[in-house]
Formats: structure tokens, sequence, C-alpha cells
């Protein structure tokens, strides 16, 4: 092992950052750091200290190549960082962004029971389940998904927890009647871009197609999810579902829709209220909450 030069570190860095830039990257210096600290064997905020093993040079040169390339950051390190915890991503399952920690961020402010049941849909690589397990540990915490590449990833990064994984499409009619009227939240980051939409590379080769389109108008695992909710949720159980930034209106309508799917004849009108749309850290249009009416009278509306 031996350390280089604080000064000659930060020029290959600089260097790497400026490839990475030219080839479209938006976060080309963080990349070049992060991917500079995985060649290293260690994290980034140790790396200007860190021994260098002697084939630094060339596995940082190689991994610089594959970013580039447009390959993925998280495909390269082989893990992706979500709120409280790291979970290990690669190709066949969607990678977490940073974005839906706006939404773990909403959970976890919640008034929640003291041994809340939450279900979290489309869960991918059971990284917002696993956040929700780790912030909430008396949670009985349900993920569900259906691929089956997402599903390897998901049991690998939730053994040793309490979550509980399920095999199942959310789309289905019947899903778990069981859960019925007893469910205190669901949460989800479902497959909503809207078929068509123009993509960065790094999603369109490389996340599985299965977890980004909802359909042409990217509603239709959004709708499906609507109606789970309707079912699930207790009295005042709170739902919060992750959609496209062109789609935000549509997603609150969704839940304020009445009709024979969405209508409940206990209270004779619409099942939700307390629709709120929510904005992630850059401002746009993430998710929206909303909450399951109480069949008895109106209160006020959820936050």
């Amino acid at each position: 092992m031996t350390r280089a030069p604080a000064s000659s570190l930060r020029q290959v860095i600089d260097e790497a950052a400026a490839v990475l830039a030219a080839a479209g990257v938006a976060s080309a210096r963080v990349d070049a750091e992060l991917l500079a600290a995985h060649a290293a064997g260690t994290d980034r905020g140790r790396l200007m200290f860190a021994d260098l093993p002697p084939d630094f040079g060339i596995r940082f040169a190689d991994l610089v190549s594959a970013r580039a390339k447009r390959i993925p950051l998280q495909h390269l390190t082989g893990t992706a960082a979500f709120g409280p915890v790291q979970v290990s991503v690669g190709p066949g399952v969607f990678i977490p962004r940073p974005e839906t920690e706006a939404l773990f961020e909403w959970v976890v402010r919640q008034a929640l029971p003291d041994e809340p049941l939450i279900v979290d849909l489309c869960t991918g690589s059971g990284a917002l389940a696993l956040a929700i397990a780790t912030a909430l540990p008396k949670a009985r915490v349900i993920a569900v998904e259906n691929s089956a590449d997402a599903l390897g990833y998901a049991r690998r990064n939730l053994a040793g927890s309490d979550v509980e994984l399920l095999d199942a499409d959310v789309t289905a009619a019947d899903l778990r009647p069981d859960l019925d009227g007893a469910v205190d939240l669901v949460v989800a980051n479902p497959p909503y871009i809207p078929e068509g939409a123009a993509l960065d590379p790094e999603v369109a080769e490389h996340d599985p197609p299965q977890a980004l389109f909802g359909g042409p108008d990217g509603m239709v695992v959004i709708d499906a999810i609507v109606g789970l909710a309707q079912r699930w949720l207790r009295s005042g159980g709170r739902v919060a579902v992750e959609h496209d930034d062109t789609t935000s209106e549509l997603t609150a309508a969704a839940f304020r829709r009445t009709g024979t799917v969405f209508e409940d004849a206990a209270l004779g009108d619409a099942v939700f209220d307390g629709v709120t749309t929510h904005t992630d850290l850059t401002g746009r249009p993430r998710f929206v909450t909303a909450r399951r009416r109480p069949a008895t009278t109106a209160t006020p509306e959820a936050r």
C-alpha cells in the first residue's frame, strides 16, 4: 500500500471529473471522488488520507471509463445510499434516488400508532422499506414486489431485518384481503413515467423498464395503488405515492375522485381527504399524500 500525495490525487480526480463532465455526467466531480474512494477501498471522507492499493490507478481509470459511457455510478460501486441505509443494487433493479428521501422524511414525521402496519408497494431494492424499518423499529413493514430480478436484490438487502417481503403484483384486484382496513400507512414509488418520455442514458439503458413506465399517461399503477389504499387503510390511515413531475395533478385527482372504484357507500363521498402535493429538494413536484377519511364526520385535513 502506498499513500499518494494529496496534490497528486486531487489532480487525478480533477482530470477524471473533466472526462465525466465532457461525457455529460451532471455530478462529474462527486462521481469522480466516489469512484476514487471505491477504487481505494475507502469512503469519500477518508479518501485524501487513505493508503492506495497498488492497482488503484488501473482500477480508477477503468471505473471512470465505464462511468463516461453513462453506466450508472451505483452499478459500478454495487451500492446505493438511501436515508439511513445503504443497499445493494445492480442491473435488473431500479436504483433508489435521493429525491425519494423526501417521501421517507414525510413518513417519519407522521403521528402513527406505537406499532404501526406499513406497506411499501413496488419496493424494488427494498431501500424505502428498509429505511422505514430502521427509523421505526416497532413498525411491522411489508414490502411488495413482483420483478424476479428486483426480488433478488430485495431479499439480500432485507435479510436480517424484520421486513416481510411479498412477491405479488400491486395491480391485482384481490391482493391480500386480510389487510383490508388494517394498514396504517401505504407508501409507493411505483412505475410512473409516461411512455415515450425522454430519459437520461443511465435510466433509459440501465433501469428496468418494468420499474419505469406507468402506461401512456404514467398513471396505470398509481390508479391501482389508490384502489388498494382505499381497501387496505384503516379509518384515518395515510398514503404517500411518488409520481412523475408532470403528473402531480393527475395523482392528486386520483385521490379526490369518486365513482365505482373510489366510492365508499358509508361515506357517500370521496374516500380520501387531506390530499396534498409535495416537492422534493429540487422544488419539483414529487409525491402526493392523502388520508382515508373516517366514516363518521369530517375532520381537519392531514398534513
